[in-house]
């Protein structure tokens, strides 16, 4: 029996990583790590509770104790360490970029000396192509291009990507970093694009988009995501970095055009608001690094992933409703209001 320690496991790509890994391999067992912050929720993966291959600790990566404890929680050594836990939303990080520094750098850290402590033989720590900056209209990031981000959650994640390079170079630890584009799917916390905009959306309500939402993405499905991070584990060579990116780019307004003839909704519920500081105008991931050397590809098409996120989502109403509290509220108003989109009536 394997037995990886995944971090931030109660989080949208996390709980979705942990079914895809128990699915794909059942000599498998998985330690989750998770603080439990607002968009961490153990629900998440109610349904694998009783799984005799599933754990759940709730602890924090910067408490080296609680990390040592579920490193050892079976008193076996732990095979791989799976670093997804992050603080991860962009507009966050402009407000107050305090929790950004916490956990995605020093947290990094802690837990980058907590594996070579306990001689953990893998580690693959999760990033994201904001690390690169931003794209012109044409063009690729590649694992080489240059770091360059612009957001202090961009700056964040590549702070932890060079302290894992260096636990690489340094110490020896088997280390790996995926970088992917945009994700989407289940269970995904409604202050990114999609899921907020399908909340909003099947209550009639006002949809914000930034500028022009002319600002291009990559995007990939998560579960697509996860299985490029399985290959990685498994056939990631230590050191290296590899890009995991979807096929499709889309602008924000198409975007949501799309998942608004998905729900039959009108477009008019779009409603324009004063661009976020620093926006980034376009992210693509060239992934042959990846393909070629991990034998990965992604299979979800950007259409058929859609339907699948609208149809989670409205077969799950009570679960978005129930994150959409009074907290997730006082954010939106917060965010939203004061840029010229009033929080509409079911968000006050």
């Amino acid at each position: 029996m394997k037995h990886w320690l995944v971090t931030g496991g109660a989080g949208f790509i996390g709980s979705n990583f942990i079914r895809v890994a128990l699915a794909t391999d059942p000599e498998l067992r998985i330690v989750n790590l998770d603080a439990l912050t607002y968009s961490g929720r153990r629900e998440n993966l109610a349904d694998l509770e009783s799984n005799p291959r599933y754990g759940f600790v709730h602890g924090d990566i910067c408490h080296r104790e609680q990390v040592t404890a579920a490193l050892t929680l079976h008193g076996r050594s732990t095979d791989a360490i799976v670093h997804f836990a992050a603080e991860s939303h962009v507009d966050r990080s402009i407000d107050d970029a305090t929790a950004f520094i916490r956990t995605n750098v020093q947290g990094t850290q802690n837990l980058l000396d907590t594996a070579r402590q306990v001689r953990v033989k893998r580690f693959l720590h999760v990033s994201t192509d904001e690390v690169y900056g931003s794209l012109g209209p044409t063009g690729r990031f590649t694992e080489e291009t240059p770091l360059a981000p612009n957001s202090p959650y961009a700056a964040s994640k590549a702070a932890s990507d060079l302290l894992v390079r260096a636990a690489h170079h340094t110490h020896g630890l088997a280390a790996v970093i995926t970088r992917s584009s945009n994700n989407y799917g289940p269970f995904q916390f409604p202050e990114k694009l999609i899921p907020l905009a399908i909340g909003n959306a099947t209550s009639n309500q006002p949809i914000p988009l930034y500028g022009k939402g002319d600002n291009v993405r990559n995007w990939i499905y998560v579960d697509d995501h996860c299985r490029g991070i399985m290959a990685a584990v498994a056939e990631g060579r230590p050191g290296e970095v590899y890009n995991i990116g979807g096929d499709e780019e889309l602008d924000n307004r198409t975007l949501l055009l799309r998942l608004l003839h998905l729900l039959g909704k009108p477009v008019d519920l779009i409603r324009s608001v004063p661009d976020r500081l620093g926006h980034d105008f376009r992210y693509s991931l060239d992934s042959t690094r990846a393909r070629r050397a991990l034998n990965w590809t992604p299979r979800v098409p950007l259409e058929q992933g859609l339907q699948l996120t609208v149809d989670w989502y409205r077969a799950h109403a009570d679960w978005l409703a129930s994150v959409r509290d009074r907290t997730y509220r006082d954010y939106y108003q917060r965010q939203y209001a004061p840029k010229g989109a009033l929080a509409p009536e079911g968000l006050r």
